[in-house]
């Protein structure tokens, strides 16, 4: 094999290289369109392709220029992987694409209109690598809401619909209370809606300042318009849809690290959707269980295995976020000079992992949210459990009052002797030894038989469950769309 066909082998491997064999929560279409190496170089493309645009409306570029600049930036015209490899000589793939932007818009300048000046002029690679991350990250944040209100939607209707659907609470992995999973599900879905309003209110400002900061190419270039670098960089921002900025941010990396802290949030409302939805569905427990489809959580060797593979994917992207967030942090805090030696370069693999994960994550939690199976009978029978026991901080707090002191003990002593004692027998013995031991200690004329039937019934000691769970949807309407009428109106 020539040396030229093995390079282009090693191309057509690059290419594919970032497929997600191993990353398999983030792997899909979607997710490689909005975050993949062509969609990096897509973005870096439209930003000079605005920047000329903007550079031709102001009279600083000849006429004609950003059609022909437009038309030299479509992203299929460029050797991805020869760019990556390039990128090496210079730090950034700006540099080896601009090369070769310059020689495409020389190529298709069949008018002679000089349209190569209105490449770059007055940029730097930061500027715009800057400006296209904040442009990748946009698009991937809405495709992220998108489906995030999806989930939230679907979690809102099952806190509706298993408002009284018992089920046990459990604390420390131990039984504690009853519990509704109507309010379980308003848990979730709490922790996705706050998480989402941060992802909402996110602003992804436009990056100008040009070599250091200073906009001196940018003075120099518009000295005797009526244009200034701030009103470029205004129109920029207007161009790509993008935030405005005060001032150039070249070192102030709050734009970067509250995203990545936004992505993390959400990941981390996530990642506890799913830790819960793995317990609940284990053959032991049985509570709830992912929706099926063919083909998905089967076993290599065992034929008879259903593995709930939604939750796993989601907790493994969960389980990435923080340190990603966490390195986004590292190089803000690293961020020295005017521009930092290398702090910045590992802002770019962190930040798309996170906008990769949170993508993919999105999509598999929206499927197992709107699918997922609830078993009122296992939360039933697993509430069972505990017996009497777990009615116990709610019979001493209506019975203790009512004794009188015995033995030097506190009627909250005494109540708590007979619970003492009643776990001294076998678990299958201790709804009966708990009632005897109790009559013992409370006669029928303190409590009566009926009276305390009504204290052992789990559905008298939910407290403000089902208010808890009206306050949480009504806080989040924007995320509930099962609240608001067809044209957008709320319904209560």
């Amino acid at each position: 094999m020539t040396h030229a066909a093995a390079l282009g082998d090693l191309r057509a491997f690059a290419e594919e290289a970032d497929a997600g064999l191993l990353t398999p929560v983030s792997a899909s279409p979607l997710v490689a369109a909005l975050t993949g190496d062509r969609a990096v170089l897509a973005a870096i493309l439209a930003v000079e392709a605005g920047w000329a645009a903007v550079l031709e409306r102001a009279g600083l570029a000849p006429a004609g220029s950003a059609a022909v600049v437009a038309s030299a930036a479509e992203a299929g015209r460029y050797d991805l992987a020869g760019i990556a490899l390039r990128a090496q000589g210079g730090g950034n793939p700006v540099i080896p694409l601009l090369a070769d932007l310059r020689k495409n818009v020389a190529a298709l300048d069949a008018a002679g209109v000089g349209a190569t000046k209105a490449v770059h002029t007055s940029l730097t690679s930061q500027d715009v690598l800057d400006t296209a991350l904040m442009l990748l990250a946009r698009n991937t944040v809405h495709a992220v809401l998108a489906d995030l209100k999806g989930t939230t939607t679907a979690l809102a209707h099952l806190a509706g619909q298993h408002a009284d659907t018992l089920c046990v609470g459990r604390s420390l992995t131990q039984h504690s209370l009853p519990y509704t999973f109507g309010l379980r599900a308003a848990q979730w879905f709490q922790g996705v809606a706050a998480a989402g309003r941060q992802l909402e209110n996110l602003e992804f400002p436009v990056q100008f300042g040009g070599a250091a900061g200073t906009l001196a190419a940018g003075t120099v270039l518009t000295d005797g318009s009526q244009a200034t670098p701030f009103t470029l960089a205004d129109a920029l921002t207007d161009q790509l849809g993008l935030a405005p900025a005060t001032a150039p941010w070249h070192t102030n990396r709050l734009a970067i690290t509250s995203l990545g802290h936004a992505l993390a949030s959400v990941l981390d409302a996530f990642g506890k959707i799913a830790a819960d939805v793995l317990f609940l569905s284990r053959p032991e427990v049985v509570e709830v269980a992912e929706p099926r489809a063919a083909g998905r959580g089967v076993s290599s060797a065992m034929p008879q295995k259903q593995n709930p593979v939604l939750s796993v994917l989601v907790r493994s992207a969960a389980l990435q976020a923080p340190q990603l967030a966490a390195q986004l942090h590292v190089a803000a805090a690293n961020f020295n000079d005017e521009r930092p030696d290398g702090a910045w370069h590992t802002e770019w693999p962190a930040l798309r992992q996170l906008l990769a994960l949170a993508l993919g994550a999105a999509g598999h939690l929206r499927e197992l949210a709107e699918g997922l199976r609830v078993f009122p009978d296992g939360m039933r029978r697993n509430l069972d459990l505990s017996g009497p026991l777990l009615l116990a901080e709610g019979v001493t707090a209506a019975v203790a009052p009512l004794l009188a002191e015995q033995d030097g003990r506190t009627g909250k002593q005494q109540l708590q002797h007979v619970v003492d004692r009643t776990l001294e027998a076998p678990p299958s013995e201790q709804a009966a030894a708990y009632r005897k031991l109790f009559r013992e200690a409370v006669p029928a004329a303190v409590v009566s038989d009926a009276r305390l039937e009504e204290l052992l019934d789990p559905a008298s000691y939910l407290g403000q469950s089902a208010e808890i769970t009206r306050r949480i949807l009504a806080a989040y309407p924007e995320f509930d769309s099962t609240t608001t009428d067809a044209n957008g109106a709320s319904r209560g």
